[in-house]
């Protein structure tokens, strides 16, 4: 494959903002048909980009046979049959998250692509922070001993402004949960392992957003329990009022362990905070600068807003594996871990009881 043609599906800000910026970064790499129910942001795009093959069917653009790979960028909802479609007629597939609307569909959604042999990806963006891959690389090395408690906490202030689709429960599936917390969940899981139960809350205290409905949650809390025995609280909301949105905003993970501690925020995207058992406190650990760009990445970790640009590597990592024919990371089976995290605590807030995860998902 000398280059790879690349169809994305749902044309909206997430595209603009982050796939066509990413891929624009990959030698050998073009955008060759793009795809959005609305035709207006179907023009918009085609006028950014220029490419000339465009349609509101995601069914005449997955079946082309000069598009090698589909990115999938739309509600939440149609996730699955988009998917399920590309991964038929041989695409490779990154997803925005969450995959689906149910752990059920977003299981079905992977296993389809490794009985396809090909390549999936779950757009876990934050992932590819670096200081989230330093954080990684030390609880990985044993830095931090044994995982005693995790905890986040993502704090943005929206306010009772128009999300769109976003607010509809039918098209989102959850608000604050799916939207901001999933990226939560999977750091969890890939710092301390898989939860296996939890107790959650949701609360849906702006009911009218922009003039229309919303059914959807703007808080989350987590209290959870790990497979390995340690502790975790996680929280979400919209309605942090004066805390500002984005990176500008609290957002921040904190682990603890027999060894030490260590504290992420997205803002310090290149320094963690770090402490030792019996040491006198948290102090600026520094990240290396092997770890400033995902392995192989062209990107110069110098240009640009680094607070912006490092969701550029999700694209080369997307495309660097399906040319080497390896696995994704994060792949759709982590996409689906993450959703089996939500379905619980969704089932949780409903119920106001302890979720047992290896139950729910049996």
């Amino acid at each position: 494959m000398n280059s790879l043609h690349v169809a994305i599906v749902g044309c909206g800000s997430i595209t603009l903002q982050n796939h066509l910026p990413g891929l624009a970064l990959c030698p050998d790499t073009r955008v060759v048909a793009l795809c959005d129910a609305q035709p207006a942001t179907l023009e918009r795009a085609r006028l950014q980009t220029g490419v000339r093959i465009t349609s509101t069917r995601y069914e005449d653009i997955v079946r082309r046979d000069d598009v090698h790979a589909v990115i999938i960028a739309t509600p939440n909802v149609l996730h699955p049959a988009i998917a399920r479609a590309a991964i038929a007629h041989g695409k490779h597939v990154l997803c925005e998250k969450p995959l689906a609307l149910q752990a059920a569909d977003a299981r079905a959604m992977a296993d389809a692509a490794d009985r396809a042999g090909v390549r999936h990806m779950t757009a876990f963006t934050y992932r590819f922070v670096p200081a989230m891959r330093y954080l990684r690389h030390l609880v990985q090395r044993g830095d931090l001993g044994q995982p005693y408690h995790y905890r986040s906490c993502r704090l943005q202030d929206w306010g009772d402004r128009d999300l769109g689709w976003r607010q509809q429960t039918r098209l989102a599936g959850t608000g604050e949960l799916g939207d901001m917390l999933s990226h939560r969940i999977d750091f969890a899981h890939t710092l301390v392992g898989p939860i296996r139960r939890l107790v959650a809350h949701t609360k849906t205290l702006v009911p009218i957003r922009g003039g229309h409905p919303n059914d959807t949650d703007d808080w989350v809390a987590i209290l959870a329990e790990f497979a390995s025995g340690a502790s975790g609280v996680l929280e979400s909301s919209k309605l942090a009022a004066g805390r500002n949105e984005s990176w500008r905003s609290l957002d921040s993970v904190e682990i603890n362990g027999s060894q030490g501690s260590f504290v992420f925020t997205t803002s310090q995207w290149n320094r963690l905070q770090a402490g030792h058992a019996g040491g006198p406190g948290l102090e600026p650990l520094d990240v290396p600068r092997e770890f400033w760009t995902w392995p192989g990445s062209p990107r110069d970790p110098g240009a640009g807003d680094p607070l912006v640009t490092f969701r550029y590597d999700q694209a080369w990592e997307f495309v660097d594996a399906i040319r080497n024919q390896r696995p994704c990371t994060p792949s759709f089976h982590d996409g689906a871990a993450a959703q089996a995290v939500m379905d619980a605590a969704v089932q949780s807030s409903q119920t106001r009881q302890w979720i047992d995860l290896s139950r729910a998902a049996g």
